[in-house]
Order: structure tokens, then C-alpha cells, then sequence
């Protein structure tokens, strides 16, 4: 028996299903999960000793490929002068600062430890700076684990969402407000029949967890005028995009500002982070300054702080960017090329390092259209493709990530590759 099918035997003891996050348990895909024994630059090696290009990248954060020199060096200095002190420390205030600087419209940020803790704190802030309650997301939008964002779809501008998960209460569900992804309509609809028990939109700007797709144009345009007019706060949800597809995010490629970001992933270089920051009144509205409280133990971990401000800087540093649309657009071309030679007519969607191959002939601009999908087909794709040694999400509604560490090489690997499993 291979030593991953072991290990997951001994984890399904002592760990519900196996996992510590659900989507590594591969449901649905008839096998075991294989686990990671080491990682470097775009490349995984398991523990029985198969080597995998990596399209997951930790599921976001690692856009400079694994364990990168400057952000090893970086904990490593760190971690000699302790892990953790529950005081004040400069790198707290070097990632603030670098933060505020690279997104123009945070101009104050808190630190917290996962972007779940992000969403949560940006929700009650929003309510607590506007006296409402009604917070509204989009369907397809994830935010987390937080329970009053675990809601399902509504059908209508002004159905309340119902729980998504056991253990959230329907009192506590029925304050989130769930809206079609890309209907500009629904949106105005439900402002003006609604709009003053607003407290905030919550919204990934390029919803990346139902596969990927975009907004279209004049939609995040629209959700800032109507949140304006209305007097509530929209908070764009930028722990996967931020710092990703520009050194400002999405908000930065739309030119949009929102009152309020969350960040998480890629601040942290691969150690557990996250951020809420916006306009300084909003912000100030926080503990200690306001009555907004919100708090956490390891927030601003020395650690986390040290190797989020390295893996930032060398972005900068080196405009990678560039390098990431170059790769970008590689991958783009040669997969709409293998579609083609394969004559299927599945949607490819991509934006910068991050991509998604929707088994599905429709254009995919949100949940429903994305559920159009062929589980069967992508079954057969991921395993074809994991069996080639490329790693991509083991699930057809997450995101795909390239790193600075892949290669043209990589790229090309994955563009034959994807062609065979296509084919066959």
C-alpha cells in the first residue's frame, strides 16, 4: 500500500475525514489524498516519492513558488529571536505600512490570523460604524467560515439566504442578504426597496471559489454607487486576488476604491494571516480606539510578519507581475489551443496567475453558470492530469494559481498534458 494511503488510514482515526480542511479529503474522486512530504519553487514531492508541478500553491500564497530563499532567510532570523511575545513589534508596523502603501485605499489595517477572522471583523465593523444589520454577498462568493456569511443563494433580490451549514442558526442567516454574481439589476432592486438597512456589500471582486470568472464591466462600478448612494459599505474581499493580480489587487486593475479590503494568503508567505483595512474613520471605529472590538492572541505574529513583508517586498522588487502574465497568457493560449484540437468547447477563464478550466460550454459569469459544469469530465481530467504529475485543485470550483517559480518548460508540460487527458 503507498505510504499516502497508510497516512490517510491513520488521519481518518483521529481527524474528521481525514483532513483539516475539507477539500483535501478529494470526495468524490475514488482515492486516497496524497501527502506532501517537501516542497520547492513549482514543485511538490509526496511521500512515496512521485513529484508533481504545482497548480495549488497552497492554495494561494505561494506566488513566488515553495520555500523561496528570501522568505526562508527571513523566518529564519525571525524565529531565533522568539515565535511569539504578545507586544508590539516593528514588523507589525513594516507590514502595516507596506500594506497602506501598495493599496491606496487602506489607510489604516488590522492583523489578524486568517482571512475567516478578516471577513468576520470587516462584517462587524461595517455594522457596528452603521448602525444596520443587513449584510449582502453574492452567490458563489466565499468569505470564509464565518456564520453569517455561510448562507446558500436566495432566489430573488429580497430572499433571505438560509443556512449552508449545520449549526448556523436561521435567526442569524436571515441578516445575509444573497444576490446573484454579475446582475446589476438585482443589486438596485434590492437598494431601493432595502437600501438604508444596509450595513455593507461583501464581494469578491473576481470571484475565485466557484472556479474562477470575472465581472463584468461596469459591475464592481456599480456596486460602488449604489453602496454610496445608500450609505453603505462595500468591502471587497481580497484574500486571494490581493496582491496577486497587481500590487494594489482587483481594486487596483478596476480602478475602484472600496471602503473596506480584506487580505490574507500571499501577506503571510505561507504561515497563517490575514487583514481587514479601509478609510481611516471607519477604521478607527475599532477597539481601542472605538467600540468595534475585535482581538487575537497571534495577530501580527512575529513569524507570519517577517515572511509576508519578504515575500511582498521581492514582488515588488522584481515587478513579478510581468512574469506572471507572461506565464499567464502562455498557459491561456496553449489551453485554448488543446481545447481546440480536441474540438471541446469547455470555458477557459484566466486573469493574470490565476485561472480555471470550467467543464462547461457556457460562458461562466457566476455560481449557476458555473454548476453547468460535468463533474464526470473534470473527474477524469484531474486524475488523467495528476497521474501526468500535474497538481491542479482537486475540485472544479477553485481556482488555479501560477507562481514566478514556474517555468516555460512547466507551462508547456501542462499544456501536452492537459491535451492528453482531454483527448483521452
Amino acid at each position: 500500500m503507498p505510504v499516502s494511503e497508510e497516512l490517510f488510514e491513520r488521519a481518518c482515526k483521529v481527524i474528521p475525514g481525514g483532513v483539516n480542511s475539507p477539500v483535501r479529503a478529494f470526495n468524490r474522486l475514488d482515492r486516497a489524498p496524497f501527502f506532501v512530504d517537501s516542497a520547492k519553487g513549482a514543485h511538490l514531492r509526496d511521500v512515496d516519492g512521485r513529484e508533481y508541478i504545482d497548480y495549488v500553491g497552497t492554495w494561494g500564497p505561494a506566488i513566488l513558488g515553495h520555500a523561496p530563499e528570501c522568505v526562508v532567510q527571513a523566518v529564519q532570523t525571525a524565529v531565533a529571536k522568539g515565535t511569539s511575545f504578545g507586544t508590539p513589534t516593528l514588523a507589525e508596523v513594516e507590514m502595516a505600512e507596506l500594506i497602506c502603501r501598495l493599496v491606496p485605499s487602506i489607510k489604516k489595517v488590522r492583523m489578524t490570523n486568517s482571512g475567516t477572522e478578516a471577513t468576520m471583523s470587516a462584517v462587524r465593523l461595517a455594522r457596528g460604524f452603521t448602525g444596520r444589520r443587513l449584510i449582502v454577498k453574492f452567490a458563489g462568493c466565499y468569505h470564509g467560515h464565518v456564520d453569517s456569511l455561510l448562507v446558500a443563494a436566495g432566489s430573488g433580490a429580497l430572499t433571505h439566504g438560509q443556512p449552508d451549514s449545520s449549526g448556523v442558526p436561521p435567526e442569524l442567516a436571515e441578516l445575509t442578504i444573497v444576490l446573484p454574481f454579475n446582475d446589476e439589476q438585482a443589486v438596485r432592486n434590492l437598494f431601493r426597496n432595502r437600501g438604508k438597512e444596509i450595513a455593507g456589500v461583501i464581494v469578491e471582486p473576481f470571484p475565485g471559489n466557484a472556479g474562477f470568472f470575472l465581472p463584468r464591466p461596469g459591475y464592481l462600478e456599480c456596486l460602488r454607487e449604489v453602496t454610496a448612494q445608500y450609505g453603505a459599505l462595500l468591502i471587497f474581499d481580497e484574500v486571494m486576488t490581493g496582491f496577486r493580480l497587481s500590487p494594489g489587487g482587483a481594486q487596483q486593475l478596476r480602478a475602484i476604491e472600496p471602503d473596506l479590503t480584506t487580505l490574507g494568503k500571499i501577506i503571510g508567505g505561507g504561515l497563517p494571516v490575514g487583514a481587514f483595512g479601509g478609510r481611516e474613520d471607519i477604521m478607527n471605529h475599532i477597539s481601542p480606539l472605538g467600540d468595534v472590538y475585535q482581538a487575537g492572541t497571534l495577530s501580527g505574529n512575529p513569524l507570519a510578519m517577517a515572511a509576508g513583508i519578504a515575500q511582498l517586498r521581492r514582488l515588488v522588487e522584481t515587478d513579478a507581475w510581468s512574469r506572471l502574465e507572461s506565464l499567464g497568457a502562455r498557459l491561456e493560449e496553449g489551453m485554448l489551443r488543446a481545447l481546440k484540437d480536441t474540438k471541446r468547447h469547455y470555458t477557459f477563464k484566466r486573469c493574470g496567475s490565476m485561472f480555471c478550466l470550467h467543464f462547461t460550454e457556457c460562458d461562466v459569469v457566476d455560481l449557476a453558470s458555473a454548476q453547468s459544469a460535468n463533474f464526470a469530465a473534470f473527474k477524469h481530467y484531474f486524475l488523467s492530469m495528476l497521474k501526468q504529475g500535474i497538481f491542479i485543485a482537486p475540485s472544479p470550483y477553485e481556482t488555479a494559481f501560477l507562481s514566478t517559480a514556474h517555468t516555460e518548460a512547466d507551462v508547456d508540460a501542462t499544456i501536452s498534458a492537459a491535451k492528453y487527458a482531454l483527448k483521452n
